[in-house]
Parts: C-alpha cells; structure tokens; sequence
C-alpha cells in the first residue's frame, strides 16, 4: 500500500473516505471539530444520540456529511486523551485499517496523526504505517482458492495539518514502510511449511533479496565448505535430514567500508522434530516457526537495504532440519565444533544452540562491533516470559541497554535474564568441554551460557524469541519479531532517530 503526506485545510481533502478522532466523553479531536465546524454541527447531532462514545477501538462509518469534501466519514474512538499515546496509535491504527479494508475503498485519508504530549510526528508516522500494514498481512499463499478482495485500500493520506513536509518528516515514512515490509518478509518465510520452506528455499530467498539492492552481497556456504572449516556442531544436525545445510551470508555495505559492521546470527532451522530426542507430537506442526530467528535476519536485512541505512550489517543464518534417522545425532555423542571445543549431545533437541555456535565463531571474520544472534531457542524462556517480551542476555552492559531500549521504542520489548558464570557449571561434561544443555534449572541461561562459550572475542547479545516469535491458537501465526526491534536499534545506532 502507498501512504502519501497530506497538508493543508482538514475540510477541503477530497478522498473517498476521511478518518477522524474522538476521545473518550464525546472530546472531538482538532480534525473531527473542524469537520463539524464546516458541516454546522453534523458530528455534534451524531455524538448526541449516544451511539458512540469515543472508547478506545470503537468504529463507526459516516456517510452524507454536509459540506464534506469527502464520500464518507470514518469516526474511531481514541479513548482517554490523557492517556493516548503511541500504543493507542497502534492499535487505532490497526483498527482503521482492517475497517477501511472491508469497506471496500481504495483510498483514504487518516486525520489521526495528532502528536502526543511524549511522541513526535515522525514516531507516529512510523507506527501507524507499521500497525496497518501488520493489521492487512494474509499468509494465502498456499490456498488454491484464496480469498480476494475485490476493491483493496491501495492509498492511505497521512494528514499532518499545516506542518511542512520534512526531511525528517519523508525518513520516517521510508522507514516505517521499509520495517512493514522487512515484518512482512519474516512472517511469510515462518508461515510457510517445512517442505517449502526449506534450507535450500531460504538460500534462494536471500539471493533474490539480493538481486533487489546493490548495497547487498549474498553467499551460501555448502556442507563441503563448512566441513573443511571445521564446523562439525553445525553439520552433526543435518546428518538426520535429506536436505543439506546451509550457511547463508547477507553482508549490507551501507556505511563507511572500514566501519566495522553489526553482525546478526538467526537460527535456521526449517522444521525441528527434535532428532533422536523426539519432541511430542502435539502442536509440533508449530515447529516450522524454529527458523523464525533466521527469517527476522533475512527481514531485517531487507529493511536495511530498502531504507538505505548508512551502516554496515551482516547476517549470518545456519540453516538445517532436525530429525531422527540413522545418521542422526545420539544422546552421549560428541562433536568437535569449529571453535576446536568439544560438545556432548545429552538431548538433540537442544539443537539450536549446536548450529548457532559455529555460525558465531564463523563471525569474528567479519571484524563486527557488535555481534546478536536471534533464535527460538528454549522453551524455557516462555515459561519465563509468556509471549510478551523476548529474552535477552548480553556480555555487554551498553548493548544490552541499547537493545532494550530498541525494544521498548519499538513496542516489539525484551527482558534481560542473568548471565552469570555461577550458571556455566551446570554445563560440565564428563567426557567433553562441555554438554549442549544444563539441566532443568534456567534453561533459558544455560542456553545462552553454552553461546557465551563462543563469543568471548567481541560484544555479543543473545535474544530468545520463543515466545514471541509466534503466536497459537486460533490467531496461529508469525509475528515478524523482532524485526521492529532490530531495526530501530540499527536505526539508532545511524543517529537517525529523533
């Protein structure tokens, strides 16, 4: 969908449909009063009958008003004007979209850009771009019959009054319609299934990312390259599958070339059965979502290039299946990972920490600054932390905060957990360096503790995205996250966000 800035008298917007805020009580915004002024009182007479209140969420559509330049009205309710802010102008937004969407027109304009007490214009901007754009996502594409919409909203007018069209103003709708669609990248690349979505399918989608920028480099490193590099905890998961692994290399050249560049790691793994270990078979359809970490670097990434950040970003996605055949990982085998460190595997399904930390050592190459991996990596975690927040653990103070400042800047939030070396003992193996899991105590840090093994050569942060990566039930589906959060820190990090 197009989004364009509108400026100028709120009452002389020509557009198929003008989308207007009430607070709670009946309080008009500025938009809807100068609506009403015009049409001598008509919204006044409506508000009077009592039908709508202005709560949060409430909708209804408003047809002949006099003296409108526009076809319809859309009224929304903003709730309480003392509390709206940026969460109410992403769920208004949402709101908005889905309504104008079946209502069958094509284009609007959305008056609903009023700046809070604590948020700038150009946040405002972005969110409701991001919002709508993630309220209008369908996954269809393995229907045979989709259902189309016949008439689709195709532009939405972003009303800013009498404020003059900025730089600033411009960046934030390059960047919230790049973020929406680096979100929309992820979802789909997790919605997809494991026979589809494949290590193979996801090499083939980050070439065709690369094919749509220059600034973006795209190699694939083959088992036969990654066995002579030694990476055999990475490659001792796709013994069990007929598909070979992958290690796909992103590399974003948008900043200085001697500007040492973040480094993000997601974890591929396409479909986890959870090896010789295996997992229950109840909701493990879900399972094709355990390369969710690797879709959010490929949607990051795709952000990056389409907002031309002025950074440096590389991504790093192993890319395996984890399932139990004759070649399979055993409980009580070891393996030697690229590091030179030896793992025992006391349970194959913790096998996402096995292929991410080869992909870790594998980045020190790149000279990085920072380096963040992404992974669906414990179940623990959403014990921990349900769906709300993702799980963050960091050797670095500064990063760690910066993250989570991200996180809540974006709504798309993390908690951090402990990393403490008290935790590493609960890893000791009697016959390797160390086991792939700690026992049932602290998964979710003993996870990343086995990760910090590997990572003593650079700043590192480690997000589990467990519980966020995907939601269940009957709303069943990727989330995109955190690509929102990964962004807005890279964004951050340019010194482009005010």
């Amino acid at each position: 969908m197009d989004y364009l800035l509108k400026t100028g008298d709120i009452t002389k917007q020509r557009t198929a449909c003008l989308v207007v805020g009430v607070y709670n009580k009946k309080k008009m915004s500025a938009a809807a009063e100068a609506i009403d002024k015009n049409s001598r009182g008509a919204l006044s007479k409506i508000l009077k009958k009592g039908d709508f209140q202005g709560k949060a969420g409430e909708i209804q559509m408003l047809y002949n008003i006099p003296g409108s330049a526009c076809d319809r009205v859309l009224l929304v309710g903003l709730g309480s004007e003392k509390e709206y802010g940026i969460k109410t102008v992403r769920s208004t937004a949402a709101a908005v979209a889905k309504a104008l969407e079946n209502s069958y027109v094509i284009e609007a304009i959305s008056a609903l850009p009023e700046v809070s007490a604590d948020e700038s214009l150009s946040k405002i901007l972005r969110e409701t771009i991001i919002a709508s754009e993630n309220a209008l996502y369908q996954f269809d594409q393995c229907k045979s019959e989709p259902e189309k919409n016949g008439r689709p909203l195709k532009k939405l007018g972003l009303f800013i009054g009498k404020q003059r069209k900025s730089q600033q103003i411009e960046q934030a709708i390059t960047q919230g319609k790049a973020i929406a669609h680096g979100v929309t990248l992820a979802k789909t690349l997790g919605n997809l299934p494991g026979n589809i979505c494949t290590p193979s399918y996801l090499a083939d989608q980050a070439r065709a990312l690369g094919r749509k920028s220059k600034k973006l480099n795209i190699q694939v490193l083959e088992e036969k390259r990654m066995k002579a590099l030694g990476m055999g905890s990475l490659l001792s998961v796709s013994r069990g599958s007929t598909e070979p692994a992958k290690l796909i290399i992103i590399e974003y050249k948008g900043g200085p070339a001697k500007s040492k560049p973040v480094v993000l790691v997601g974890k591929g793994l396409t479909f986890d059965a959870g090896g010789i270990s295996l997992k229950p078979a109840a909701a493990m359809d879900e399972m094709k979502y355990d390369m969710c970490g690797g879709a959010s670097v490929l949607g990051t990434l795709a952000a990056c290039a389409e907002a031309e950040l002025p950074i440096n970003v590389v991504g790093l996605v192993p890319a395996s299946e984890n399932l139990p055949d004759g070649s399979a990982n055993k409980p009580g085998d070891i393996v030697t990972s690229m590091s030179g460190q030896t793992i025992e595997i006391l349970n194959t399904d913790a096998e996402g920490r096995l292929i991410l930390c080869d992909a870790l050592t594998y980045a020190k190459r790149f000279n990085p600054d920072v380096v963040i991996d992404i992974a669906t990596l414990t179940g623990a975690c959403i014990v921990a932390l349900g769906d709300k927040a993702s799980g963050l653990m960091s050797n670095n103070d500064t990063l760690a905060n910066d993250l989570l400042a991200a996180g809540e800047r974006s709504g798309d939030r993390a908690w951090r957990l402990p990393l403490w070396d008290e935790y590493q003992s609960q890893l000791d193996s009697n016959f390797a360096d160390m086991a792939n899991i700690g026992g049932k105590g602290a998964g979710t840090i003993t996870a990343a503790c086995f990760l910090a093994r590997y990572t003593k050569a650079y700043k590192w942060a480690h997000l589990d995205i467990a519980g966020t990566a995907w939601l269940s039930g009957a709303n069943k589906g990727s989330t995109g996250k955190p690509v929102p959060l990964l962004t807005q820190y890279l964004i951050k990090r340019c010194k482009l966000d005010k």
